[in-house]
Order: structure tokens, then sequence, then C-alpha cells
């Protein structure tokens, strides 16, 4: 997960780093400053920052996530990230999850 690692100033960027029988796990690379915006996922989620730091918005609550924290969430709980530093996420997906989604929402970012 912190290997090969290529940050965009212009936006974040998404890699599937292992696919199992039930699950995807999703590297994330964002620079400080970059926001994901609102968004929900179909299925339960883990997030899991493994480098930085993560203003972790849920429902209007925001979670100050640092290297480390993890934070599960049920399906179709609006959530967003905004990176506080540079940050790798781990992103852990249902196997029934398209990561093309992931991809969907950056982009819309």
């Amino acid at each position: 997960f912190t290997e090969n690692l290529d940050f965009n100033d212009k936006k974040m960027v998404t890699q599937i780093l292992l696919e199992t029988s039930f699950s995807k796990e999703i590297r994330i690379l964002l620079k400080k400053g970059q926001l994901m915006k609102e968004h929900k996922a179909p299925f339960p989620i883990i997030v899991h920052i493994v480098e930085g730091n993560i203003d972790f918005g849920v429902e209007g609550t925001v979670h100050v996530l640092k290297q480390g924290d993890m934070i599960t969430l049920a399906a179709n709980i609006p959530h967003d990230l905004l990176a506080k530093s540079d940050s790798i996420v781990r992103l852990t997906l249902s196997k029934l999850d398209a990561a093309a989604r992931v991809e969907k929402v950056v982009a819309n970012s």
C-alpha cells in the first residue's frame, strides 16, 4: 500500500490492489486539500487510513481520522473525505460493489 505512490496534484488516484472472493481492496491517494464529495456506497465499506490525516464526514458529523484509524459504514450512508495532509486510504468494498463506482465518485469530486 505504501510503494509505487503516484500522487496527482489535480485529482485523487485510485487503484485496486487486491481482489478476493469476498472483497476488493482499493488504494486511494489524496493530496492535501483534495475532497471526495459526499456520496453513498450500495454495500457496507471499511476505510483505513494508512498514512496521513482525513476529515471523514458522515451525515454531517466530521470524524478526524489519522494514520492507523479505521471506520466502517453501513450501506447507503452519505459520507465525504477531505485530506488534511497527503494521505493513503485503504478502502475495502464488498465483492458485489464496483470499483468503477469509486472511480466515478473521484471523477465527479
